[in-house]
């Protein structure tokens, strides 16, 4: 800065200096408005305590009104209002169920055989997380909620439980609650018997109400969230869900099968069964405390029982794991295609052909080797080496195109000798046409890689969605459906813990190492002579490095998986140099040239679209050397 400069800017702070040192309040001033504001914080408190007072005393009036006069609120149901709230169980091997007599509902799941990340029990929802009730409509149009009434238990055993809404001796609503021996379904059927008494007779359906918070089972929240939301099925078509990456809402019009609140790796299904749900709505909002995922509510209508006592309505809960085979087998003793639940489309596989690839090939394996191998991180290296197996010709094949590539360098470095580089379209019909003559196509190593695509992406979907994964450890991981942090920090960085999160996963780091190095040794058997593009270089390098941030919070089964796949990569890439002879290649490729070639489909399409395009260069030449 010149002298100039510096002298305004100097008289720019002594003004401001002086400024702020003449306008300073003094010590008396400073002490009123300290007092002033102690005397408006002090009104503030007794005017916040006034309303609390008169808030608590409008409450305990409106209690007073409901306890000294239900009858008013619920009329032939108000006796049903009154009562003790008790707590029944159903148990077995896989399932511990506990129910209320006030709404007659489940209120509580616990999952035996499985932990928390935390390694307590893992309960998928209990009182606080979950309510489900119905709505009843009395003959005179009263509005009756079910969570509002007090059943009666009766016929209670470790499995089976009835909870009566009995109105008289003769007239009565039953829930009949039945859980399965060894299985993770509940069985509840609604009967109703002289109800037509007390319930309006244009009451043929019955509105659902159903609110849930999925809970956090899992090491990461925000991984697991990807997973977790709404699912539903329509009837007799697919099954859809809201989206699990921001907050969603559906009116369906359709009927609806059933619903799930489904986090990672368990679920919670409402079926309908015969009488299907209509008018539905579903809503899932991200839940901002720190112990749940998503926040569920659900409004649907289903059939109403006969009031008479002439029929019975059919429901099942689903109340367990994501595991593909066991959601699969629940409709072996489903004979009507109509009715089957297909709950196992809930997992993630993958859209199209990914899917296939794991229904038919990737998860069939995947069962038979965890059918006699207990240990997971070994079933991962042998599915692992099955796929290599099975690629192996589509590797091979792949990188022969680019050996032969590689081998014909000279020849292609003798063309551009040849041919100027202002003449790019000769350079490349040259390098076509030898390409033509000695047999070599250059997409030749392009079809058998995008055919090892479906198995990348499948896999990529599949491992994170697997259960038998979840809690099994290998090497250094505990569990191999998540992260495996062997560095972990809490102090907020910025950028890095919003996009790399607060560890370091060892399997993703190394993941990320033989990638660079599978991308090296790629790159120098690929040079086939040609200048390449240095920002084209510095994005394969930048791939193995974005992983890092990508796959950091992903399941450790998966960068496992993929740093073994690079291996065997890098030993093939190894194990095929080793056995091809570049001077015995060329010699071959030489013979070739020697034979009458029949052009391919590929390459004359290819040779027609660049003597067009030459055309056309030609011709625009011509025409500006006239205007000239």
């Amino acid at each position: 800065m010149d002298k100039n400069t510096i002298i305004g800017f100097s008289l720019i702070v002594a003004l401001l200096v002086g400024y702020s040192w003449f306008t300073k309040p003094s010590e008396e001033q400073i002490k009123a408005q300290q007092a002033y504001n102690d005397s408006i914080r002090q009104v503030q408190a007794e005017q916040a305590a006034i309303r609390e007072m008169e808030f608590a005393q409008a409450q305990a009036y409106a209690d007073s009104i409901n306890n000294d006069k239900p009858a008013a609120d619920y009329g032939a149901f108000n006796p049903l209002t009154v009562g003790q709230e008790q707590y029944y169980t159903l148990e077995n091997d896989s399932l511990l169920v506990t129910l209320s007599n006030k709404g007659g509902s489940i209120v509580s799941v616990q999952l035996k055989g499985y932990l928390t990340s935390d390694k307590e029990p893992l309960v998928l929802f209990d009182q606080n997380d979950a309510k489900t009730q119905f709505t009843l409509v009395t003959n005179n149009n009263r509005i009756v909620e079910s969570g509002n009434l007090y059943f009666t238990a009766t016929q209670v055993n470790d499995s089976s439980i009835t909870m009566a809404l009995q109105m008289d001796s003769t007239s009565a609503l039953y829930l009949h609650y039945n859980l399965d021996k060894d299985a993770y379904l509940v069985n509840m059927s609604m009967e109703a018997m002289g109800m037509d008494k007390y319930l309006s007779p244009q009451m043929t359906s019955l509105d659902w109400s159903w609110d849930m918070k999925i809970r956090k089972q899992e090491r990461s929240k925000k991984f697991e969230g990807r997973y977790s939301g709404i699912y539903y099925k329509f009837y007799d078509d697919e099954v859809e869900n809201l989206s699990n990456d921001a907050d969603d809402r559906e009116d369906l019009s359709n009927r609806i099968h059933w619903i799930a609140c489904k986090d990672q790796f368990f679920s919670t299904v409402f079926i309908a069964e015969e009488s299907f749900f209509t008018n539905t709505q579903v809503e899932s909002t991200i839940s901002k405390e720190s112990n749940y995922l998503k926040d569920c509510k659900i409004v649907a209508n289903s059939n109403m029982c006969n009031l008479q006592g002439n029929g019975v309505t059919h429901f099942t809960y689903y109340f367990g794991p994501n595991s593909y085979q066991l959601l699969s087998s629940l409709d072996d003793n489903v004979e009507n295609s109509e009715y089957q639940y297909n709950l196992e489309e809930m997992i993630p596989l993958g859209w199209g052909i990914f899917g296939w690839v794991n229904k038919y090939l990737i998860i069939p394996i995947f069962n038979f080797l965890g059918s006699f191998i207990s240990n997971y991180g070994l079933v991962i290296f042998l599915l692992t080496l099955i796929v290599k197996l099975v690629l192996l010709p589509f590797t091979y094949k792949s990188y022969m195109s680019t050996a032969k590539m590689r081998v014909l360098r000279p020849e292609i470095e003798k063309i551009n000798a040849k041919i100027p580089e202002d003449k790019p379209m000769e350079r490349q019909q040259a390098t076509m046409a030898l390409y033509r003559k000695v047999g070599v196509s250059p997409m030749g190593g392009c079809l058998p890689m995008l055919l090892q695509m479906p198995f990348l992406f499948a896999l990529f979907v599949f491992f994170p969605a697997a259960i038998e994964l979840r809690q099994q450890g290998f090497l250094w991981a505990d569990d191999l459906s998540s992260y495996d942090a062997i560095v972990s920090w809490t102090t907020h960085i910025p950028f890095i813990s919003s996009y790399y999160g607060n560890h370091i996963s060892l399997f993703c780091l190394l993941m990320a190492i033989a990638n660079i190095a599978s991308t090296k040794i790629s790159m120098d058997s690929q040079n086939t002579g040609q200048q390449q593009m240095p920002m084209m270089k510095w994005m394969m390098y930048l791939m193995p490095v974005m992983f890092l941030f990508f796959f950091n919070d992903y399941a450790s089964g998966l960068c496992y998986y993929y740093l073994i796949s690079t291996l065997l990569t890098l030993l093939q890439t190894f194990i095929f140099r080793m056995s091809i002879n570049d001077e015995k290649l060329l010699a071959q490729l030489k013979a070739n040239a020697n034979k009458p070639q029949k052009k391919s489909g590929f390459m004359a399409r290819m040779e027609q679209m660049q003597k067009e395009q030459l055309a056309r260069q030609r011709e625009m030449i011509k025409q500006q050397q006239k205007r000239r």
